[in-house]
């Protein structure tokens, strides 16, 4: 099979950001089939590719497959008229190479919304099939974030043709993954046929998180304190304020044995930096976006995992943060203040041992608690990292998905032409 992998946002593991489509990719390359993995310059990633731009792309080989990197900046930095226009272009820019060259299938991974455009334009003008990836559902998350006025507001006009777009893109697929049951249910809520409709979750990477990696830990980390690290986006949405009262609460109890790390960038980052200063925070450390591969070692020096977002419902059944995986691929117990699924992920298992504890969404003194209880407990701590890992192993190893992903394509791009035969 030639597969279009149409993914604005893809970074290998030398970036910042998540690594998802470059182990999908890898994996269909090794099955063996040619893969064109078409992406935009996104800020924190790394494609691996490197030389100057031609004409508004540069091409190259990365492990086993090839990748095409447009010349176009994107970011969360971005104002929402940049991102907009990022979108646009790389849609255009993908279109014109899924109609240049011959492909069997696409896959258009979103979001953006938008790399559903040049897959429905060469489903129409070419007949070529196309399989529809939802890493976040678009616009019923914007939606709700415009609602809880968390997400720029975007206008009511754009979330009309979002929902048009996602329409088409659902109805038009040759099949349909989501990341959760609760994005799949978009899916058919938006008319994808209920066979066509696959959950293919976010994995761990066991090979670059785990118990291998040699720890380092900040240089202001004192030895008695255990680092709670979130890694991650810090825009209104991950509501990263919640850390910062929780912080203030502990420190404000006098617990000394606590340090949170908070690693990334986004918009609301230089204003929660001004807020521990001018708290006198000193049990929180700011950290600019890592490579994963120095990610995890700051994850293997760490004694928690941090997993915050803001108090919004649609939340609970909607978001697959990669922070999770990783939390759990480093053995890590995880304090999460999501509802739902992710409280679900932490809770007990089979074996009767939860690996980590959900305090409520939005309350900053119920997690200063669920921080202070852990490292309170060596014992218990020790006990929920060993079944995160253990978890990870058994459940979420990436390769496993990878497996079935694969599966999910082949059998898509079968179905068309078993069709045109009869």
């Amino acid at each position: 099979m030639n597969l279009l992998y149409l993914h604005q946002h893809y970074s290998g593991p030398g970036g910042a950001t998540a690594t998802r489509a470059h182990a999908m990719a890898r994996a269909m390359a090794a099955r063996g089939h040619a893969v064109t993995l078409a992406c935009g310059r996104y800020d924190g990633a790394e494609t691996g590719l490197s030389g100057p731009f031609r004409r508004g792309l540069r091409e190259g080989r990365v492990a086993g497959f090839r990748v095409v990197e447009f010349d176009i900046p994107c970011g969360n930095a971005q104002g929402l008229g940049a991102r907009t226009g990022a979108f646009l272009r790389y849609a255009g820019r993908a279109a014109r190479l899924a109609l240049r060259e011959r492909f069997d299938l696409a896959l258009a991974s979103s979001t953006p919304l938008t790399v559903a455009l040049p897959a429905l334009v060469a489903h129409r003008l070419r007949g070529l099939p196309f399989v529809f990836e939802i890493r976040d559902p678009w616009p019923e998350l914007p939606r709700a974030l415009s609602e809880a006025h968390l997400g720029g507001g975007v206008p009511a006009p754009a979330l009309a043709a979002m929902g048009r777009l996602a329409d088409a893109a659902c109805r038009n697929a040759a099949a349909v993954i989501g990341l959760t049951e609760g994005m799949a249910e978009t899916a058919l809520a938006r008319g994808a046929a209920p066979a066509r409709v696959h959950v293919v979750p976010n994995g761990c990477d066991l090979d670059l998180f785990g118990p291998q990696v040699a720890p380092w830990r900040p240089p202001e980390a004192a030895a008695w304190e255990v680092l709670a690290v979130y890694a991650g986006a810090h825009g209104r949405a991950n509501g990263l304020m919640t850390a910062v009262e929780a912080a203030t609460v502990l420190r404000n109890a006098g617990e000394r044995r606590i340090r949170l790390v908070l690693v990334g960038e986004g918009g609301e980052r230089a204003r929660l930096m001004e807020e521990a200063r001018r708290r006198d925070l000193r049990n929180v450390t700011f950290l600019d976006p890592l490579p994963k591969t120095r990610l995890a070692g700051l994850l293997a020096g760490a004694g928690i995992g941090l997993h915050l977002l803001a108090p919004i419902p649609e939340f609970a059944e909607w978001t697959a943060p990669n922070k999770l995986m990783d939390y759990l691929a480093a053995g890590l117990p995880v304090v999460t203040n999501a509802p739902g699924r992710a409280a679900r992920l932490v809770g007990a298992g089979a074996d009767g041992i939860a690996c980590g504890i959900a305090a409520p969404p939005g309350d900053a003194p119920a997690l200063a608690d669920a921080l202070a209880a852990l490292v309170a407990e060596p014992a218990r701590r020790t006990a929920m990292g060993a079944a995160a890992r253990a978890r990870a192993v058994r459940l979420w190893d990436r390769r496993i998905h990878a497996a079935r992903f694969c599966e999910v394509l082949e059998a898509a791009a079968e179905v068309p032409a078993l069709a045109r035969a009869a």
